[in-house]
């Protein structure tokens, strides 16, 4: 798995950072109607697809299986309503949140493509019903995961990318450090050669 996980909100910002070097990246579109969610998961597929870099769709598992999109991430009320089975048959991997022992167990039975832990640090960009999960939880998640990669997710710096990956992360997802860049572009450019080292 990419350890590089870029997080963005709108498929412009895919098309800005994917040829900055990012090879996973995960569209993850909030409050538009669905023929805009479906223009613009089309139109990073196909972006993405040029670029070699693999798009995860947020959420939307049905527009994904439409449109042919082969990686969703789902958090726990969206695992509520998906079909898994259909996306099984389609081929589509899936990517799960966690953030409890709990929510840990049924991510890990569903035979993920990988888990997500967060936040792992306090996260400025959207409010979280749960505290700060910390790197102790990262070293517990991955003895827990074993094999399945696991993505940690939650006020990640370029900074604590090192006690991150130490801790057993895979990947790091990255949202708030790239989107609040005065220069997303290089800050990207930052992220993929951190995550190489």
């Amino acid at each position: 798995m990419e350890r590089f996980y870029l997080i963005v909100g709108h498929v412009g910002r895919v098309e800005l950072l994917v040829p900055q070097g990012a090879r996973l990246v995960q569209l993850r579109i909030k409050d538009q109607p669905d023929a805009e969610v479906r223009r613009q998961i089309a139109r990073a597929r196909d972006f993405c697809a040029v670029y070699g870099a693999q798009l995860v769709v947020n959420d939307y598992w049905q527009a994904a299986l439409d449109l042919k999109c082969d990686f969703v991430h789902l958090g726990q009320e969206d695992m509520d309503r998906a079909d898994f089975d259909a996306l099984r048959r389609a081929g589509v991997r899936y990517g799960l949140s966690t953030h409890d022992e709990a929510e840990l167990d049924r991510a890990l039975a569903l035979d993920p493509a990988y888990v997500a832990l967060g936040p792992v640090y306090p996260t400025l960009l959207k409010k979280m019903a749960w505290e700060p999960q910390g790197l102790d939880r990262v070293r517990r998640w991955k003895e827990r995961a074993g094999a399945v990669p696991l993505v940690a997710i939650g006020g990640l710096t370029i900074e604590r990318l090192p006690g991150v990956f130490a801790a057993g992360a895979d990947s790091a997802a990255v949202v708030t450090d790239i989107q609040t860049a005065e220069d997303p572009e290089a800050r990207t450019r930052a992220w993929v050669t951190a995550c190489k080292t």
